[in-house]
């Protein structure tokens, strides 16, 4: 038992020693350890490192920042240090002091060769006075005027590699008597080219052919009249070539549509007993078709000339115009001709009427055309009856018109001729069938209904 005590007491002493050399150990482990590894109570650290920035801020003077040369190890900050672009920044929780070092791949080292020390921190050491800045941008314009210079310069010799002076141009004219003309002196030059002894007949055709394009417009030609060259175009009518007649009435045709002053004119300068002439003679039927166009013209909205028309004569021209073979065509024109004349007269009384003027002058002139009863006693009563037999759809429905403005002077030799009131019962059964088949189409009152319609009243009207 006391050697067993004595044993104890022995071991002590070494147990004591063994515990003092743990101790030791791990304060030496934990003063030697790494200190970014460093362990600090957070809630300590924060109010150390809030005194800490407070005295920093308090001691920092902008105008006395050092510069601070990192290296790749962590050192400690002092106040009054500034750190460089690009440098790694921490806090130390153990310390409380800032630590700064070289990141591994940093490229800033060599801007940092020629700062000095007590001098502050500046990204460019370049730097510049106002003074400095306003001549640069001086400079800066200086060159972009320059700049700008040259490329006027540039484009204007592309300009004029391109194009000509306009007084190289001007001169080039000049030598080749080229210049430009109005239209009155296109029309003087074609009337001269017309009337020339000297012209070829083609020449007098070409001049002619162009002339009618000019004429189309209403002040051409009124300016036609100012020179006389719508009379040397009359009296081309009197030519013996049977194209120059035919050139100068549809030059006539396209001078006197819708344009009253030339109408005038024409019919002081004789046109209409002209165009007449030509008519009741052996003509070509192209060269009549442009002569009827021309007295159409000339007739459509002109009482006066329709008055002179019927004294010259004018309904048996036609008469035998239409009766002539292989003048079909021409018929079918004239019966246009023929309705819209009457339909001319009935439309001035009605407007006379809804505008209460008694005695207007432009309805006392209508007044003195008598056409409807030269149409009766011409027989155009029967004649217009008869073309009612034509193939066409068209020349029909323009006969039916005519003989609908005729009824009423027409009516009872309507009603004895026949072979209209035959006529009229076949076309009404064809165009029933046409008709019918418009309907199964999903025309409800198409062109064939029309015509149907016209025939109906036509034969109610004869019964």
């Amino acid at each position: 038992m006391p050697h067993q005590g004595l044993l104890l007491f022995r071991m002590a002493p070494l147990g004591m020693l063994l515990g003092m050399l743990m101790t030791s150990c791990f304060t030496f482990c934990l003063s030697h350890k790494n200190s970014e590894f460093a362990l600090t109570n957070p809630e300590e650290s924060s109010t150390k490192e809030t005194e800490r920035k407070e005295t920093a801020e308090e001691e920092l003077d902008p105008k006395v920042l050092e510069v601070f040369h990192p290296t790749h190890e962590w050192q400690a900050l002092r106040p009054g240090h500034a750190v460089p672009a690009g440098s790694h920044v921490r806090l130390n929780l153990q310390t409380g002091a800032r630590e700064v070092k070289l990141q591994d791949e940093d490229k800033l080292r060599n801007n940092l060769k020629g700062l000095k020390k007590g001098k502050r921190l500046d990204i460019n050491t370049n730097t510049y006075t106002s003074q400095d800045l306003k001549s640069a941008l001086a400079k800066f314009k200086e060159g972009a005027d320059m700049e700008s210079s040259k490329e006027d310069k540039a484009r204007q010799a592309k300009v004029k590699r391109l194009f000509r002076p306009i007084e190289e141009l001007k001169k080039d004219f000049e030598e080749l008597n080229v210049v430009i003309e109005t239209d009155m002196q296109i029309m003087v030059r074609l009337i001269n080219k017309f009337n020339s002894s000297n012209s070829s007949l083609e020449e007098k055709i070409a001049a002619l052919f162009d002339l009618e394009y000019y004429v189309h417009q209403m002040d051409n030609a009124q300016d036609l009249l100012s020179f006389g060259g719508l009379q040397v175009v009359i009296n081309g009518l009197n030519s013996t070539e049977p194209l120059l007649k035919e050139y100068a009435a549809f030059v006539l045709g396209a001078a006197f549509s819708s344009n009253p002053k030339v109408q005038v004119e024409a019919i002081e300068g004789g046109a209409l007993q002209k165009l007449l002439v030509v008519l009741a003679t052996e003509q070509s039927l192209t060269a009549k078709k442009k002569v009827l166009f021309a007295l159409c013209s000339l007739l459509r909205h002109f009482p006066y000339a329709q008055q002179q028309f019927l004294k010259l004569g004018g309904l048996q021209v036609l008469r035998s115009l239409v009766q002539e073979k292989g003048m079909e065509v021409l018929a079918v024109r004239v019966v246009t001709l023929l309705y819209d004349l009457v339909t001319e007269k009935m439309f001035a009384e009605e407007e006379a009427e809804l505008m209460r003027e008694t005695s207007p002058e432009k309805l006392q002139q209508y007044r003195q055309v008598h056409l409807l009863p030269g149409l009766q006693e011409q027989g155009w009563c029967e004649i217009t009856a008869h073309l009612l037999a034509l193939p066409e759809h068209d020349a029909r429905e323009k006969v039916l018109q005519t003989l609908g403005a005729l009824l009423a002077t027409c009516r009872d030799r309507y009603r004895q001729d026949s072979q209209l009131n035959r006529t009229l019962v076949i076309l009404q059964a064809e165009y029933q069938a046409l008709a019918a088949l418009e309907l199964q189409d999903g025309e409800d009152e198409g062109y064939f209904w029309e015509l149907l319609g016209s025939i109906n009243s036509l034969l109610k009207e004869l019964r």
